[in-house]
């Protein structure tokens, strides 16, 4: 297994900066973020989700994306996605993403599933989901890059079944799940093994980071309430080292990509961090 970093978690790097950590830090690929940076938060804080330094903006020309490309190889990792944010599921925006993707060689991107708070019908999302989903594949076939579902929280994707059943409309070879058992924490836990099992073919790449939850005062009716949030590696919920044994026991050889956003860590110290923490964990394997 190889590893990665999600460019989210890096916010105060520049592209240059990241890939200097990453190969540091001894990593073999990046999945580059792929979101403007809204105009209202240029010279704050950099952070994870507002003044990301370490994103790719949607609307720079081809020259200027393969830009990113060449930063990458220069410092001998490989380009393993591009990655955006489509819950809304629009197609034009999708589809640039996968033009984008196989411009910079990238192996993948993220594609969307319906976001769920309760309020809408899961049957008429799953359908909606389903007729996106099999549009991105023919786009996946056109441009030669897999299109994966993430189990996450507050969509109807939060668990390797729930993944699966969307997905399975679909061909493994074009359409595949990212495996996130931090996301599965806060929603859609079920056993990692089982999981992956059923997942077959279609498990195409895994995400680290970890989480755990903390009581929270009382509910109305005098009982404890709870709350979930993000951990260190070595502090949350997920057994890492169970983890690593059960994506062997499927077969899994692909990329374990960082997304770590406890904090803990200084960006470069995370990698580094990361870089050990997998090591230790799967040398004896």
């Amino acid at each position: 297994m190889k590893l990665s970093v999600f460019t989210v978690v890096t916010p105060d790097l520049t592209p240059e900066e990241l890939v200097k950590a990453a190969r540091e830090a001894g990593l073999d690929g990046v999945e580059w973020r792929f979101k403007e940076v809204p105009k209202d938060v240029n010279g704050e804080k950099p952070s994870f989700w507002g003044n990301n330094l370490c994103s790719i903006d949607p609307s720079l020309s081809e020259p200027e994306m393969l830009k990113y490309k060449e930063i990458t190889e220069a410092g001998g990792l490989e380009v393993v996605s591009v990655t955006p944010y489509l819950n809304e599921m629009n197609l034009d925006a999708t589809e640039h993403v996968f033009h984008t993707a196989r411009l910079l060689g990238a192996k993948m991107i993220r594609v969307g599933a319906a976001s769920y708070d309760g309020t809408g019908s899961y049957p008429e999302l799953y359908e909606t989901t389903v007729r996106y989903l099999k549009e991105a594949e023919r786009m996946a076939k056109q441009y030669g890059v897999k299109g994966i579902v993430e189990t996450h929280h507050r969509t109807i994707a939060p668990s390797a079944s729930l993944a699966h059943r969307l997905v399975s409309h679909c061909d493994p070879d074009h359409i595949g799940v990212l495996f996130d058992p931090g996301n599965m924490v806060h929603e859609g836990y079920e056993n990692f093994r089982m999981g992956m099992q059923l997942l077959g073919p279609y498990l195409a790449h895994v995400h680290v980071k970890n989480a755990h939850w903390v009581q929270d005062g009382e509910r109305e009716d005098g009982t404890a309430n709870w709350r979930s949030e993000w951990a260190p590696m070595r502090e949350g919920i997920i057994n890492f080292g169970s983890l690593l044994r059960d994506l062997k026991s499927v077969g899994y050889d692909g990329y374990l990509g960082i997304e770590d956003f406890s904090g803990q860590y200084a960006s470069g110290e995370l990698l580094k961090q990361f870089g050990e923490f997998m090591r230790e964990r799967t040398q004896d394997l």
